[in-house]
């Protein structure tokens, strides 16, 4: 395998270095108005689903013949990008062949027929594919070097991720530090930072409106509250791996042993299904975004939901459907955030929303992004105190991520994650 390590180059003139910037802010600009443009679809077709569901809870009854006819589909049109972000990011590295276009639409519509029936998964990953399959063909159509078309990956999910959360500052530190293990992509940083200031911008141009949290309170640190954090951090790191390792067991059992993947997706729908029933709440359900609220604030929230969203959420991605991890995350981070508040006596709201980035930080080995993006969410109060569990919990947790494909920068190997 070729090395992560970047060569050396020769020093840009002062010249070169303007255009270089110049040609980062336009090609930046045109990826976040496309990003920006399908994250709008995107997040009204899924709140239209959402709101359907929640209207007619009747129809999560038929989650698994959903299932069984969206498999039978990928099945015969979309084995190749059933990889999804790891496909992706093997691209990047491998500089692989152009990402099919079909997988903007396909994932987008994949993703609003899982929430439409109720299936516990997120929104980031296809705005994370969207964005990076579109971004694919523009530079393809322009005939742009490897390295700008490498640049131009890191917009796009940049852009992607920005959007659909409406958090500029992290969608552009993601984008960047999501491809490679342990490092920043610093090369592409003016590409992904317009891309996802700009997508951002264009999704609220076309009136989405995102989720309000609640401001995180101020806490002075000091011994005793470093102490918490780090109980804390363990904590994130136990449960960021848990979802890890039970998401790819299902997937791994699910492939070895039912060939086919409708079957797998029908098996998995009538999982969830009748865990919706035995819990007795369709809380688990969807994207999960009223409780994830809830915990931000709430002394009698559930102290099981965690476990339980994170269960949920790995059957229904562990069977093949099609989401994101992200927001279920947010969710079990801060369902677990909410209970370990009340039992370290850290404030709640404070404790829910460090425990909603740094669990996601964890999985996905991005905690410099997530604390950005809990400070984006809920205010300075959450910082320095994110960024501490978030890192520790990332240390903790170990190597092996959400995205299997994610590699380490080190001078003689290009090894995935495990």
């Amino acid at each position: 395998m070729t090395e992560t390590t970047p060569q050396a180059r020769e020093p840009l003139s002062p010249r070169r270095r303007v255009l270089d910037v110049v040609q980062g802010l336009f090609l930046g600009a045109v990826v976040g108005v496309i990003c920006g443009c399908a994250a709008a679809a995107f997040l009204w077709s899924l709140d239209q689903a959402t709101s359907f569901r929640t209207g007619h809870e009747l129809i999560v009854y038929a989650l698994p013949l959903a299932g069984l006819a969206m498999g039978a589909f990928y099945e015969r049109f979309g084995m190749g990008i059933k990889a999804g972000n790891n496909l992706i990011i093997d691209t990047i590295h491998d500089e692989g062949p152009e990402l099919p276009l079909r997988m903007a639409p396909m994932v987008l519509v994949g993703t609003v027929v899982t929430h439409l029936f109720g299936g516990p998964a997120g929104r980031e990953g296809t705005a994370v594919q969207m964005g990076a399959s579109l971004t694919d063909w523009l530079s393809h159509r322009l005939r742009v070097s490897r390295s700008v078309r490498r640049q131009l990956f890191a917009a796009g999910v940049a852009g992607g991720f920005g959007a659909v959360f409406g958090t500029p500052v992290a969608g552009a530190v993601f984008g960047l530090e999501f491809v490679v293990l342990g490092s920043i992509e610093y090369h592409a940083i003016v590409p992904a930072l317009t891309a996802s200031i700009v997508g951002d911008m264009t999704t609220r141009a076309w009136g989405i409106v995102h989720t309000q949290y609640p401001a995180a309170p101020s806490l002075a640190l000091s011994p005793l509250v470093l102490l918490k954090w780090v109980v804390f951090a363990v904590a994130a790191a136990m449960v960021a791996a848990a979802f890890i390792e039970l998401t790819h067991f299902i997937r791994k059992f699910g492939e070895d042993h039912v060939p086919r993947l409708p079957i797998r997706m029908l098996l998995g729908g009538i999982a969830v299904v009748l865990l919706w029933k035995i819990v007795g709440t369709s809380d688990y359900l969807g994207l999960g975004i009223p409780m994830i609220v809830r915990a931000l604030h709430d002394p009698t929230f559930p102290v099981y939901a965690f476990a339980l969203k994170l269960v949920f959420t790995a059957i229904i991605l562990g069977a093949g459907y099609i989401g994101g991890e992200v927001t279920p995350l947010f969710f079990i981070g801060a369902a677990l955030g909410n209970v370990l508040a009340r039992a370290l006596d850290i404030p709640i709201e404070l404790g829910a929303g460090v425990g909603l980035a740094a669990v996601f930080a964890a999985a996905s080995n991005t905690p410099l992004a997530l604390s950005i993006m809990a400070v984006e969410l809920l205010g300075a109060g959450v910082f320095p105190h994110v960024m501490i569990v978030a890192v520790l919990a990332y240390v903790i947790k170990g190597k092996r991520s959400i995205y299997a494909a994610q590699r380490m920068r080190t001078r003689n190997t290009n090894a995935p994650a495990r």
